[in-house]
C-alpha cells in the first residue's frame, strides 16, 4: 500500500488532490501514536465523486454479466496477490490481532468476493412472469450509491457492500470509516489496478458529520448503505428521506444467548470466546448470556474459569489473544459502561475498568463478566460494543424468550440445547435477522440484517444483490 495516497481521494479512476485542506490523525489503538494523516473530504469533493459515478452509470449499468465477471476475477486475483498487505492495514488501523486479522478480517472480504462472483454466474436478470403471460419482469442496477463503512469489520463490510452493487451494474462512491481507513484506500488501490471503467468507484474520506451527511442527502445518489450505529443509522434516514432515496441499514445490536440446562457441555465456554472475540466489537455479539437457573452457578464458574486463560495483548503478536478496541472514543465508552453496570448493582465477576497488566498504552480492556443482572439495567440494554457480558438468570423457556425478546435490537440471537425440537421452536420466535442454534455459523451466502433499530435489508448472497436493483415490469411483452 502505497502512503502517497493518504491524502488523496480516488475519483473518475485517478487519485486526486482533495478540494478540502482539513487532514485527520489516524491512530494507532495498539500504542496510540498516530500512523499517517487522511484528508476529510468536503461537498465538493462528494459532488465531483458522485458526477463521476453518475455519467459512468449509463454505460456500466448496461455492461454485460460476462465484463463484470471479468473485472470481479481480475480484483480476486489482486486481493489474493495482496491479501497480507490488507491483513497488515486491518491490524494497524484498529488494532486487531494478526491472526484474527488475517485468518478471519481479511479472509471474509475474500470469501465475499468468490460468493457473489458465483451468485452473479446463476442470478437472472431478466424472466417471463409465467409461460401464459405477456409480462416481462426485469432487475435493474437502481444507480448511484453511497457505500458508509464501520471501522469493527472494515473489509468484511466494504466487500459486502462495492461487490454486490458492482456485480449488478451500479456505480458507487465509497465512504470508508475515518478511523480505520486504510483497508478502504487499499482497496482503492485494488479497484485501480483492476481496471474497472473510470467513475464505477470512487472514494472520498470523510466524517459522518460531513461526507456522511453530503452524502445521505444527494439528490443524484439513488441508494445509501450504511453500516454502524443505530443513532447515526437514525440521522442518514432522517437525512435521505427529502430525496426518497433507498436506505439499506445495518446497525446495532445486544444479542442474547440462551443457554439451556441441556445445553451441550462447551456451550458456556464458547459463548464467552464468541463475545469477546475481535474485542467485543461485533454487531451481532452474544452479550447478553440467559442461564437456566438449574445451571447458572456452575455457569458463572465456567465463564469466569474461561475468561482468566485469555489473555490481552498487542496486535503484532501470534496467537488467538485479545487486541485493544478501535478508538480512544469507543475506549472511554466502555469503561464508563463498565463503571455504570457497578453502581447500578450488578456484581463484577471478572475483568472490569483497570488497564490489562504491562499494557500502559493502547486502548486495552480486560474481558469483563457481569452477574446479578436484570435486563433493565443499562449493561443488559445498551450496546457497549466490547468484552463485557451480562450473565441473566431465566426459569423457563416463555421468559428466557421475552427476555431475550425485551430490546430495541434484533441482529443476532444464540441457542444452547440438546433438544433440536425445541431449538427450532425458540428460534422461531426470537425476533432477529439470524439465529445461531448450538455455535453453528453462517454459511457465505446466506442473508444476514436485523430486525427492528437493528436494521433493514439483507447483505450477502442473491439477498445482497437484490438490495442493488429496481424491479420493472414490462407488458406487452412478445
Amino acid at each position: 500500500m502505497s502512503s502517497e495516497n493518504n491524502q488523496k481521494f480516488y475519483i473518475n479512476g485517478q487519485w486526486v488532490n482533495p478540494h478540502s485542506t482539513q487532514l485527520l490523525d489516524v491512530i494507532n489503538p495498539a500504542n496510540e501514536e498516530i500512523i499517517t494523516q487522511i484528508a476529510i473530504g468536503n461537498e465538493e469533493d462528494l459532488n465531483n465523486a458522485v458526477k463521476a459515478a453518475k455519467n459512468s452509470f449509463e454505460t456500466w449499468s448496461v455492461s454485460s454479466v460476462e465484463e463484470r465477471l471479468s473485472l470481479l476475477n481480475k480484483l480476486k486475483e489482486i486481493y489474493q496477490r495482496r491479501f497480507d498487505e490488507m491483513a497488515l492495514a486491518i491490524t494497524t488501523e484498529m488494532g486487531c490481532p494478526k491472526d484474527f486479522s488475517s485468518d478471519v478480517q481479511t479472509q471474509s472480504g475474500l470469501d465475499h468476493l468468490n460468493d457473489f462472483i458465483e451468485q452473479l454466474k446463476n442470478f437472472n436478470f431478466e424472466n417471463k412472469f409465467n409461460e401464459k403471460s405477456n409480462n416481462f419482469i426485469t432487475h435493474e442496477p437502481i444507480g448511484v450509491c453511497g457505500l458508509i463503512t464501520p471501522c469493527n469489520w472494515p473489509i468484511n463490510q466494504i466487500a459486502l457492500k462495492v461487490i454486490p452493487a458492482l456485480a449488478t451494474g451500479c456505480t458507487m462512491i465509497l465512504k470508508p470509516s475515518e478511523i480505520a481507513p486504510l483497508s478502504g484506500i487499499l482497496f482503492a488501490e485494488m479497484m485501480d489496478e483492476a481496471g474497472f471503467p473510470a467513475g464505477v468507484f470512487n472514494l472520498v474520506n470523510g466524517d459522518g458529520a460531513g461526507v456522511g451527511t453530503f452524502m445521505s442527502g444527494h439528490p443524484d445518489i439513488d441508494l445509501v448503505s450504511f453500516t454502524g450505529s443505530t443513532r447515526a443509522g437514525r440521522l442518514i434516514l432522517q437525512n435521505a428521506s427529502h430525496t426518497i432515496k433507498r436506505v439499506c441499514l445495518e446497525l446495532g445490536g445486544k444479542g442474547g444467548n440462551i443457554v439451556f440446562a441441556d445445553a451441550p457441555s462447551n456451550a458456556v465456554r464458547e459463548g464467552i470466546r464468541n463475545v469477546m472475540s475481535n474485542s467485543g466489537q461485533s454487531c451481532d455479539a452474544p452479550t447478553r448470556m440467559l442461564v437456566e437457573r438449574s445451571i447458572y452457578d456452575r455457569s458463572v464458574e465456567e465463564a469466569v474459569d474461561e475468561v482468566s486463560k485469555m489473555k490481552v495483548d498487542t496486535p503484532e503478536k501470534n496467537g488467538d489473544h485479545i487486541g485493544p478496541v478501535v478508538s480512544k472514543v469507543q475506549y472511554d465508552k466502555i469503561i464508563n459502561l463498565i463503571e455504570l453496570g457497578k453502581k447500578e448493582g450488578a456484581y463484577l465477576a471478572c475483568g472490569g475498568s483497570d488497564r490489562p497488566q504491562d499494557l500502559s498504552k493502547g486502548y486495552y480492556i480486560q474481558p469483563t463478566i457481569f452477574t446479578n443482572v436484570t435486563n433493565d439495567r443499562e449493561i443488559a440494554k445498551s450496546e457497549i460494543f466490547g468484552p463485557v457480558l451480562s450473565i441473566i438468570p431465566f426459569d423457563s423457556e416463555e421468559e428466557a424468550i421475552n427476555i431475550v425478546n425485551d430490546t430495541e435490537y434484533g441482529l443476532g440471537n444464540y441457542i444452547q440445547t440438546s433438544d433440536m425440537e425445541k431449538a427450532r421452536r425458540v428460534a422461531k420466535r426470537l425476533r432477529s435477522g439470524v439465529v445461531y442454534i448450538n455455535g453453528q455459523s453462517m454459511d457465505s451466502g446466506t442473508p444476514f440484517g436485523g430486525y427492528r433499530q437493528s436494521g433493514n435489508g439483507r447483505e450477502g448472497g442473491k439477498w445482497g444483490l437484490d438490495e442493488y436493483l429496481e424491479v420493472k415490469t414490462i407488458t406487452g411483452w412478445v
